[in-house]
């Protein structure tokens, strides 16, 4: 279970694991006063201290027992879900609809997916797409019960009812916000201020900020969805074909939050080894501030590893998903930097190593496929050009 919230200038909810900020945009401009989703303000939400965008990378210092911000954080991530097929009947009890992956998830302070399908009421299948996904509110509650704190909707499927489900969306997502448990939803919103605003979460006294953008229109096997893209005054997704946007929010993300994750919808389908251009985006992304930089959308599990100050998984893969194989979630215990700047650092990944079944939801391996899997990954590593 989740634990506190930030909520109408007060802590609300009790026991648990993080304390969500639901003000970004104040946080990140330093402002003593924000407005929620719901739209009421908060005037207790306080900007971390500042922190040097670039520089080498800080040594793990050694953790205080009596210093709660000293402690790892340890950050739950996975891969892509939706609801179709077999699984579309599982919203009918949201409480239970991710299974046996909930205890993986749920374990970690963060838990953080890509929900690729849209989500609401509503709309027409957008003309021209071979495949459509859809899902109703329901989704949004089904991943806060398997405890996921933030879900990115930054995907060629978020809006595939078209832009008349849109507003149906977002209505959804602002309710998840509020919900108990809650979710966070990324990557998407009433314009591109909105689609970019990262989700911001304290651990302990650890501020994680989530960002996510979809770059997926680099994959020419991928429905052209750069009209889906949020603009000035124009609701959408956070699309990063070009990408300054991203990489000035995350530099900005950088200077008032301790770890930077960034969740991408990438590459080419099909490819377990990282395209090119991946490759050098997830190099900018490191440069410009991003501890964490993980994607999917190749639908295969690709390598992850660390690249230089950062930790990168190129590929996610399926999490849950209306066509077996493969899957799992990745774990990243991360230490926070020292203050008043540094970096922080991945010093241990571990995945749980799953298989996708008929019932369309991820399930432990046996000890020979998860000796398989380890393998699998150190070749993946090598092809993404990573390091342990």
């Amino acid at each position: 279970m989740r634990g506190h919230r930030w909520h109408d200038g007060a802590m609300a909810g009790a026991g648990g694991r993080s304390v969500r900020i639901l003000c970004a945009a104040a946080v990140t401009l330093g402002l003593a006063a924000c407005t929620t989703p719901g739209g009421r303000q908060s005037s207790d939400v306080t900007s971390s201290p500042g922190r040097a965008p670039t520089g080498s990378a800080s040594t793990p210092r050694e953790p205080d027992p009596g210093d709660e911000r000293s402690r790892p954080v340890r950050i739950a991530l996975a891969g892509d879900v939706h609801f179709e097929g077999a699984l579309a009947r599982r919203l009918d009890e949201p409480d239970t609809a991710l299974g046996p992956a909930a205890a993986a998830l749920a374990a970690a302070d963060l838990a953080i997916v890509n929900l690729e399908t849209s989500v609401g009421t509503g709309g027409r299948p957008e003309p021209g797409k071979r495949f459509t996904f859809s899902a109703s509110p329901a989704a949004f509650a089904a991943l806060a019960a398997a405890g996921i704190d933030v879900a990115s909707m930054a995907n060629n499927h978020a809006l595939d009812l078209s832009r008349a489900r849109l507003p149906s969306t977002l209505r959804a997502a602002r309710s998840a916000a509020d919900a108990d448990p809650p979710l966070s939803v990324v990557g998407i919103g009433r314009d591109a201020d909105e689609a970019f605003r990262p989700d911001l979460t304290d651990v302990r006294g650890t501020l994680v900020a989530t960002l996510a953008a979809s770059l997926a229109d680099q994959d020419p096997t991928a429905d052209a969805t750069g009209h889906w893209a949020a603009g000035a005054g124009r609701s959408g997704i956070a699309d990063a074909i070009e990408p300054a946007r991203l990489l000035a929010e995350v530099r900005r993300a950088d200077r008032d939050a301790d770890v930077v994750v960034t969740y991408l919808h990438w590459g080419v389908q099909g490819e377990r080894c990282p395209s090119v251009d991946q490759r050098s985006m997830a190099a900018r992304l490191v440069e410009a501030g991003a501890d964490v930089v993980v994607g999917t959308h190749a639908h295969r599990l690709q390598g992850d590893g660390h690249l230089g100050r950062g930790y990168v998984a190129y590929g996610l893969g399926n999490f849950a998903w209306y066509s077996p194989g493969p899957t799992g979630v990745l774990t990243l215990t991360v230490q926070p930097p020292p203050r008043p700047s540094g970096r922080a650092t991945v010093v241990d990944a571990e995945w749980w190593p799953a298989a996708i079944g008929a019932d369309g939801l991820p399930a432990p391996v046996g000890t020979t496929a998860a000796a398989d899997f380890r393998a699998q990954r150190e070749v993946l590593r090598a092809c993404a050009g990573l390091t342990r």
